[in-house]
């Protein structure tokens, strides 16, 4: 039987710079169950089949989100009549994330008609630009801190030039995407505390998207939010208000949190890699060899939660119903049934089946986003820092086990370049 504490140690904070050997303890035992403190405990399941089979399992749910419960404020009409409204709203209008089939694929298939080939990848070059005029602005510089300095401005400028935020808003989005992205941390959704400074962020956000919304249907524009508030897809799906609400703010959030984090441990990796960093700085063409490897040896998404539906049959237990189910992809990402030599950072491997934007219906929507505004980054990274040496190792770490990266990446640098 599998230790049932491991699942506490991977939310463990002082795991949170090595958690790969909890990992493989976790894989002796394709699905455990774990005593996190939770009324039922939680399963696990850690290795590469059993999570690939789960992910495409229509008896697990992605509505893991709890009931909306909004903090009282002491208001008589606003406690009494206001709050249940507005929770009873955010409950029908999940982000699709959390949204099951049919209404999450609908929704989906309305965001991937604006989310077109086309429309990424004419950001591709403004995302070089992007880059290059951030590391100008540390070229004299003999410090570097990789997150503050690039990997949290380029995905923020990205996506909101993507969507059409105005350029003199997108500062307001850091506090309130690093607080709405710890609604993936199971251990925050039970923290009542967390979960009331969640509805404030949601409810601030979703008026500053309500207002934008107003004005790109008076005034449309060539950018993604334009096109979804005024456009149907070709089988006739419009979103309304509220999920166009919900999918904004899931979209500005989710797409540069996770990308802030697969740019910084790309970095950590390369650096504590030197012969590799040098391979990158030889030949930029490896950048999506390099990039595939890091999604699999050290991806910015850890895990995922679910709910199961049914009782399911897997690896030899009985998963029941109604049972609350962690995917820890990263340890399936390290199976070394499927990837020979796991704990080895190969961009050359061969055939990488990784985890790393998870998989079947919830399949990043983001993906190709991710992968350029990485390559832009770390191909410009080795090119142009003179003599990069980590400050500190390990590095700071945010302190979510499920988005998983360094708080801050400090480099001592002879300049720039």
């Amino acid at each position: 039987m599998a230790d049932a504490t491991l699942l506490n140690q991977v939310k463990d904070f002082a795991n949170r710079a090595d958690p790969y050997p909890i990992y493989a303890k976790l894989r002796q035992n394709p699905v455990s169950h774990q005593d996190d403190g939770s009324p039922e405990g939680t399963w696990v399941a850690s290795t590469h089949g059993a999570i690939a089979s789960l992910l495409g399992d229509p008896r697990v749910s992605s509505e893991t989100l709890p009931p909306a419960d909004r903090p009282k404020t002491g208001n008589p009409v606003k406690d009494f009549l206001i709050k249940p409204i507005k929770d009873r709203i955010t409950n029908q209008h999940r982000p699709f994330i959390f949204r099951d089939p049919p209404d999450h694929d609908s929704l989906r298939a309305a965001v991937m008609h604006q989310f077109t080939r086309e429309r990424v990848q004419g950001m591709r070059a403004r995302s070089d630009r992007l880059v290059e005029e951030l590391l100008d602005a540390k070229r004299d510089a003999h410090r570097f801190d990789a997150v503050d300095d690039l990997a949290y401005p380029l995905p923020v400028t990205v996506i909101c030039e993507l969507f059409g935020v105005p350029r003199e808003d997108e500062a307001q989005f850091h506090s309130w995407a690093t607080q709405l992205a710890t609604a993936l941390e199971p251990d925050s959704l039970a923290d009542d505390e967390n979960r009331a400074e969640n509805s404030r962020t949601f409810d601030a956000i979703a008026d500053y998207m309500s207002g934008l919304i107003k004005d790109k249907r008076r005034h449309p524009k060539d950018d993604m939010l334009s096109g979804l508030a005024n456009e149907a897809t070709p089988e006739g799906v419009k979103m309304g208000d509220y999920d166009l609400i919900a999918t904004s703010v899931l979209m500005l959030v989710a797409g540069h949190e996770t990308t802030v984090n697969l740019i910084t441990n790309g970095l950590l990796t390369l650096l504590r890699h030197p012969d590799e960093f040098e391979k990158l700085k030889a030949d930029p063409s490896r950048a999506p060899r390099v990039i595939e490897e890091l999604l699999r040896y050290e991806p910015p998404v850890q895990f995922r939660t679910r709910t199961t539906l049914s009782p399911i049959d897997i690896a030899g237990v009985t998963i029941p119903k109604g049972a609350d189910l962690v995917l820890l992809l990263a340890a399936g990402n390290r199976d070394a049934s499927v990837f020979p030599d796991p704990d080895t950072f190969n961009p050359d491997r061969v055939g990488s089946r990784h985890l790393g934007f998870g998989g079947s219906l919830h399949y990043c929507v983001g993906a190709p986003l991710a992968r350029f505004e990485a390559e832009s980054a770390l191909t410009a990274l080795t090119r142009r820092l003179k003599n990069p040496r980590l400050v500190e190792d390990p590095p700071p770490y945010r302190s979510g086990a499920a988005l998983r990266g360094p708080q801050h990446l400090p480099v001592a640098i002879d300049g720039m370049v």
